[in-house]
């Protein structure tokens, strides 16, 4: 799985670009605009938050989990709107700390190996974003893909109650994923050999499953699926979106930008990953469904 080290490196640098571009506790997973493209972002991520809320049966009164929680959109929609205060979870200190300056109840803490002792059984958890980190190119080498997905869900079991409920998006590799000796960065650029390549550099430690169906089979028999639905065309707009708001004018994150060109020229890593914003690997691999990308309903049987 990718350590805190790989997701500070992904997500604690850009940090405060984020929250300039995105907000506070902007969204940095797909939203969900089910075909309506005149939606604006926001309108859509409050979409994808009801859904969840709505799927996951969360009321006032509920304990919620949100493993994986970024900097916080979806805490921030339950405290706002369903008068719940759930607890997060993240590995970046960046999001954790800009989490709780905004009042949201966020700790560093590996998600999968939450246990009830220690902070109990939860009514309801998500987990947005979060699967696609927990399995290594080395642990789907060594064949240990699946094995790492039901240690996982044998968490999630222990810490649900029967009935309880757990909503995971999560991409997903599809029809059109080549070979991994394909994979290249020094391919033609914009090719899926160079946006994988990519897609290494800005997300370390990390291998998707290959499809839904690997999640799906390895949830049973502890979970049945209560609902599966592909994000992906709503994730090439969410993206779209992104870019628009990372590269609107404001002085402060400009500035930021500037004083990242030191970096940027002595550090080889920090290039590839400042390539990623030029190309949007994911993006181009949604477009050409060497991904997809899925909203999974799970309960406890």
């Amino acid at each position: 799985m990718a350590d805190k080290k790989d997701l500070d490196f992904t997500y604690t640098t850009i940090d405060r670009i984020f929250r300039l571009s995105m907000g506070e506790t902007g969204d940095y997973s797909g939203a969900k605009y089910d075909g309506d493209f005149s939606m604006t972002l926001e309108e859509a991520q409050r979409a994808k938050h009801k859904f969840i809320a709505d799927s996951l049966n969360i009321g006032p009164g509920k304990k919620v989990l949100d493993m994986a929680c970024g900097w916080g959109p979806f805490l921030n929609y339950l405290k706002k709107e369903r008068g719940v205060a759930g607890l997060g979870l993240t590995l970046s200190e960046g999001q954790a700390e800009a989490c709780q300056k905004n009042g949201l109840n966020v700790i560093v803490r590996d998600c999968r190996y939450v246990q009830p002792e220690d902070f109990g059984q939860f009514d309801a958890i998500s987990c947005i974003g979060g699967m696609e980190h927990f399995c290594s190119i080395e642990e789907w080498q060594a064949g240990k893909q699946e094995k790492v997905y039901r240690d996982f869900f044998e968490t999630i079991h222990k810490l649900l109650p029967p009935g309880g409920r757990f909503y995971m998006q999560t991409m997903v590799f599809s029809k059109n994923m080549i070979p991994f000796e394909e994979i290249d960065i020094n391919a033609e650029t914009g090719s899926t050999a160079h946006v994988m390549a990519l897609m290494i550099e800005e997300f370390p430690g990390s291998w998707l499953p290959y499809g839904p169906e690997m999640v799906i089979r390895n949830a049973e028999p502890l979970f049945k699926l209560i609902s599966k639905s592909s994000g992906r065309l709503d994730y090439i707009e969410t993206i779209g979106q992104w870019r628009k708001k990372f590269r609107k004018f404001n002085l402060q994150k400009y500035w930021l930008y500037a004083s990242l060109i030191p970096k940027y020229l002595t550090d080889k890593e920090f290039r590839k990953q400042v390539a990623v914003f030029k190309i949007s690997p994911n993006r181009v691999c949604f477009q050409n469904e060497t991904m997809d990308h899925f909203r999974l309903v799970f309960e406890k049987v």
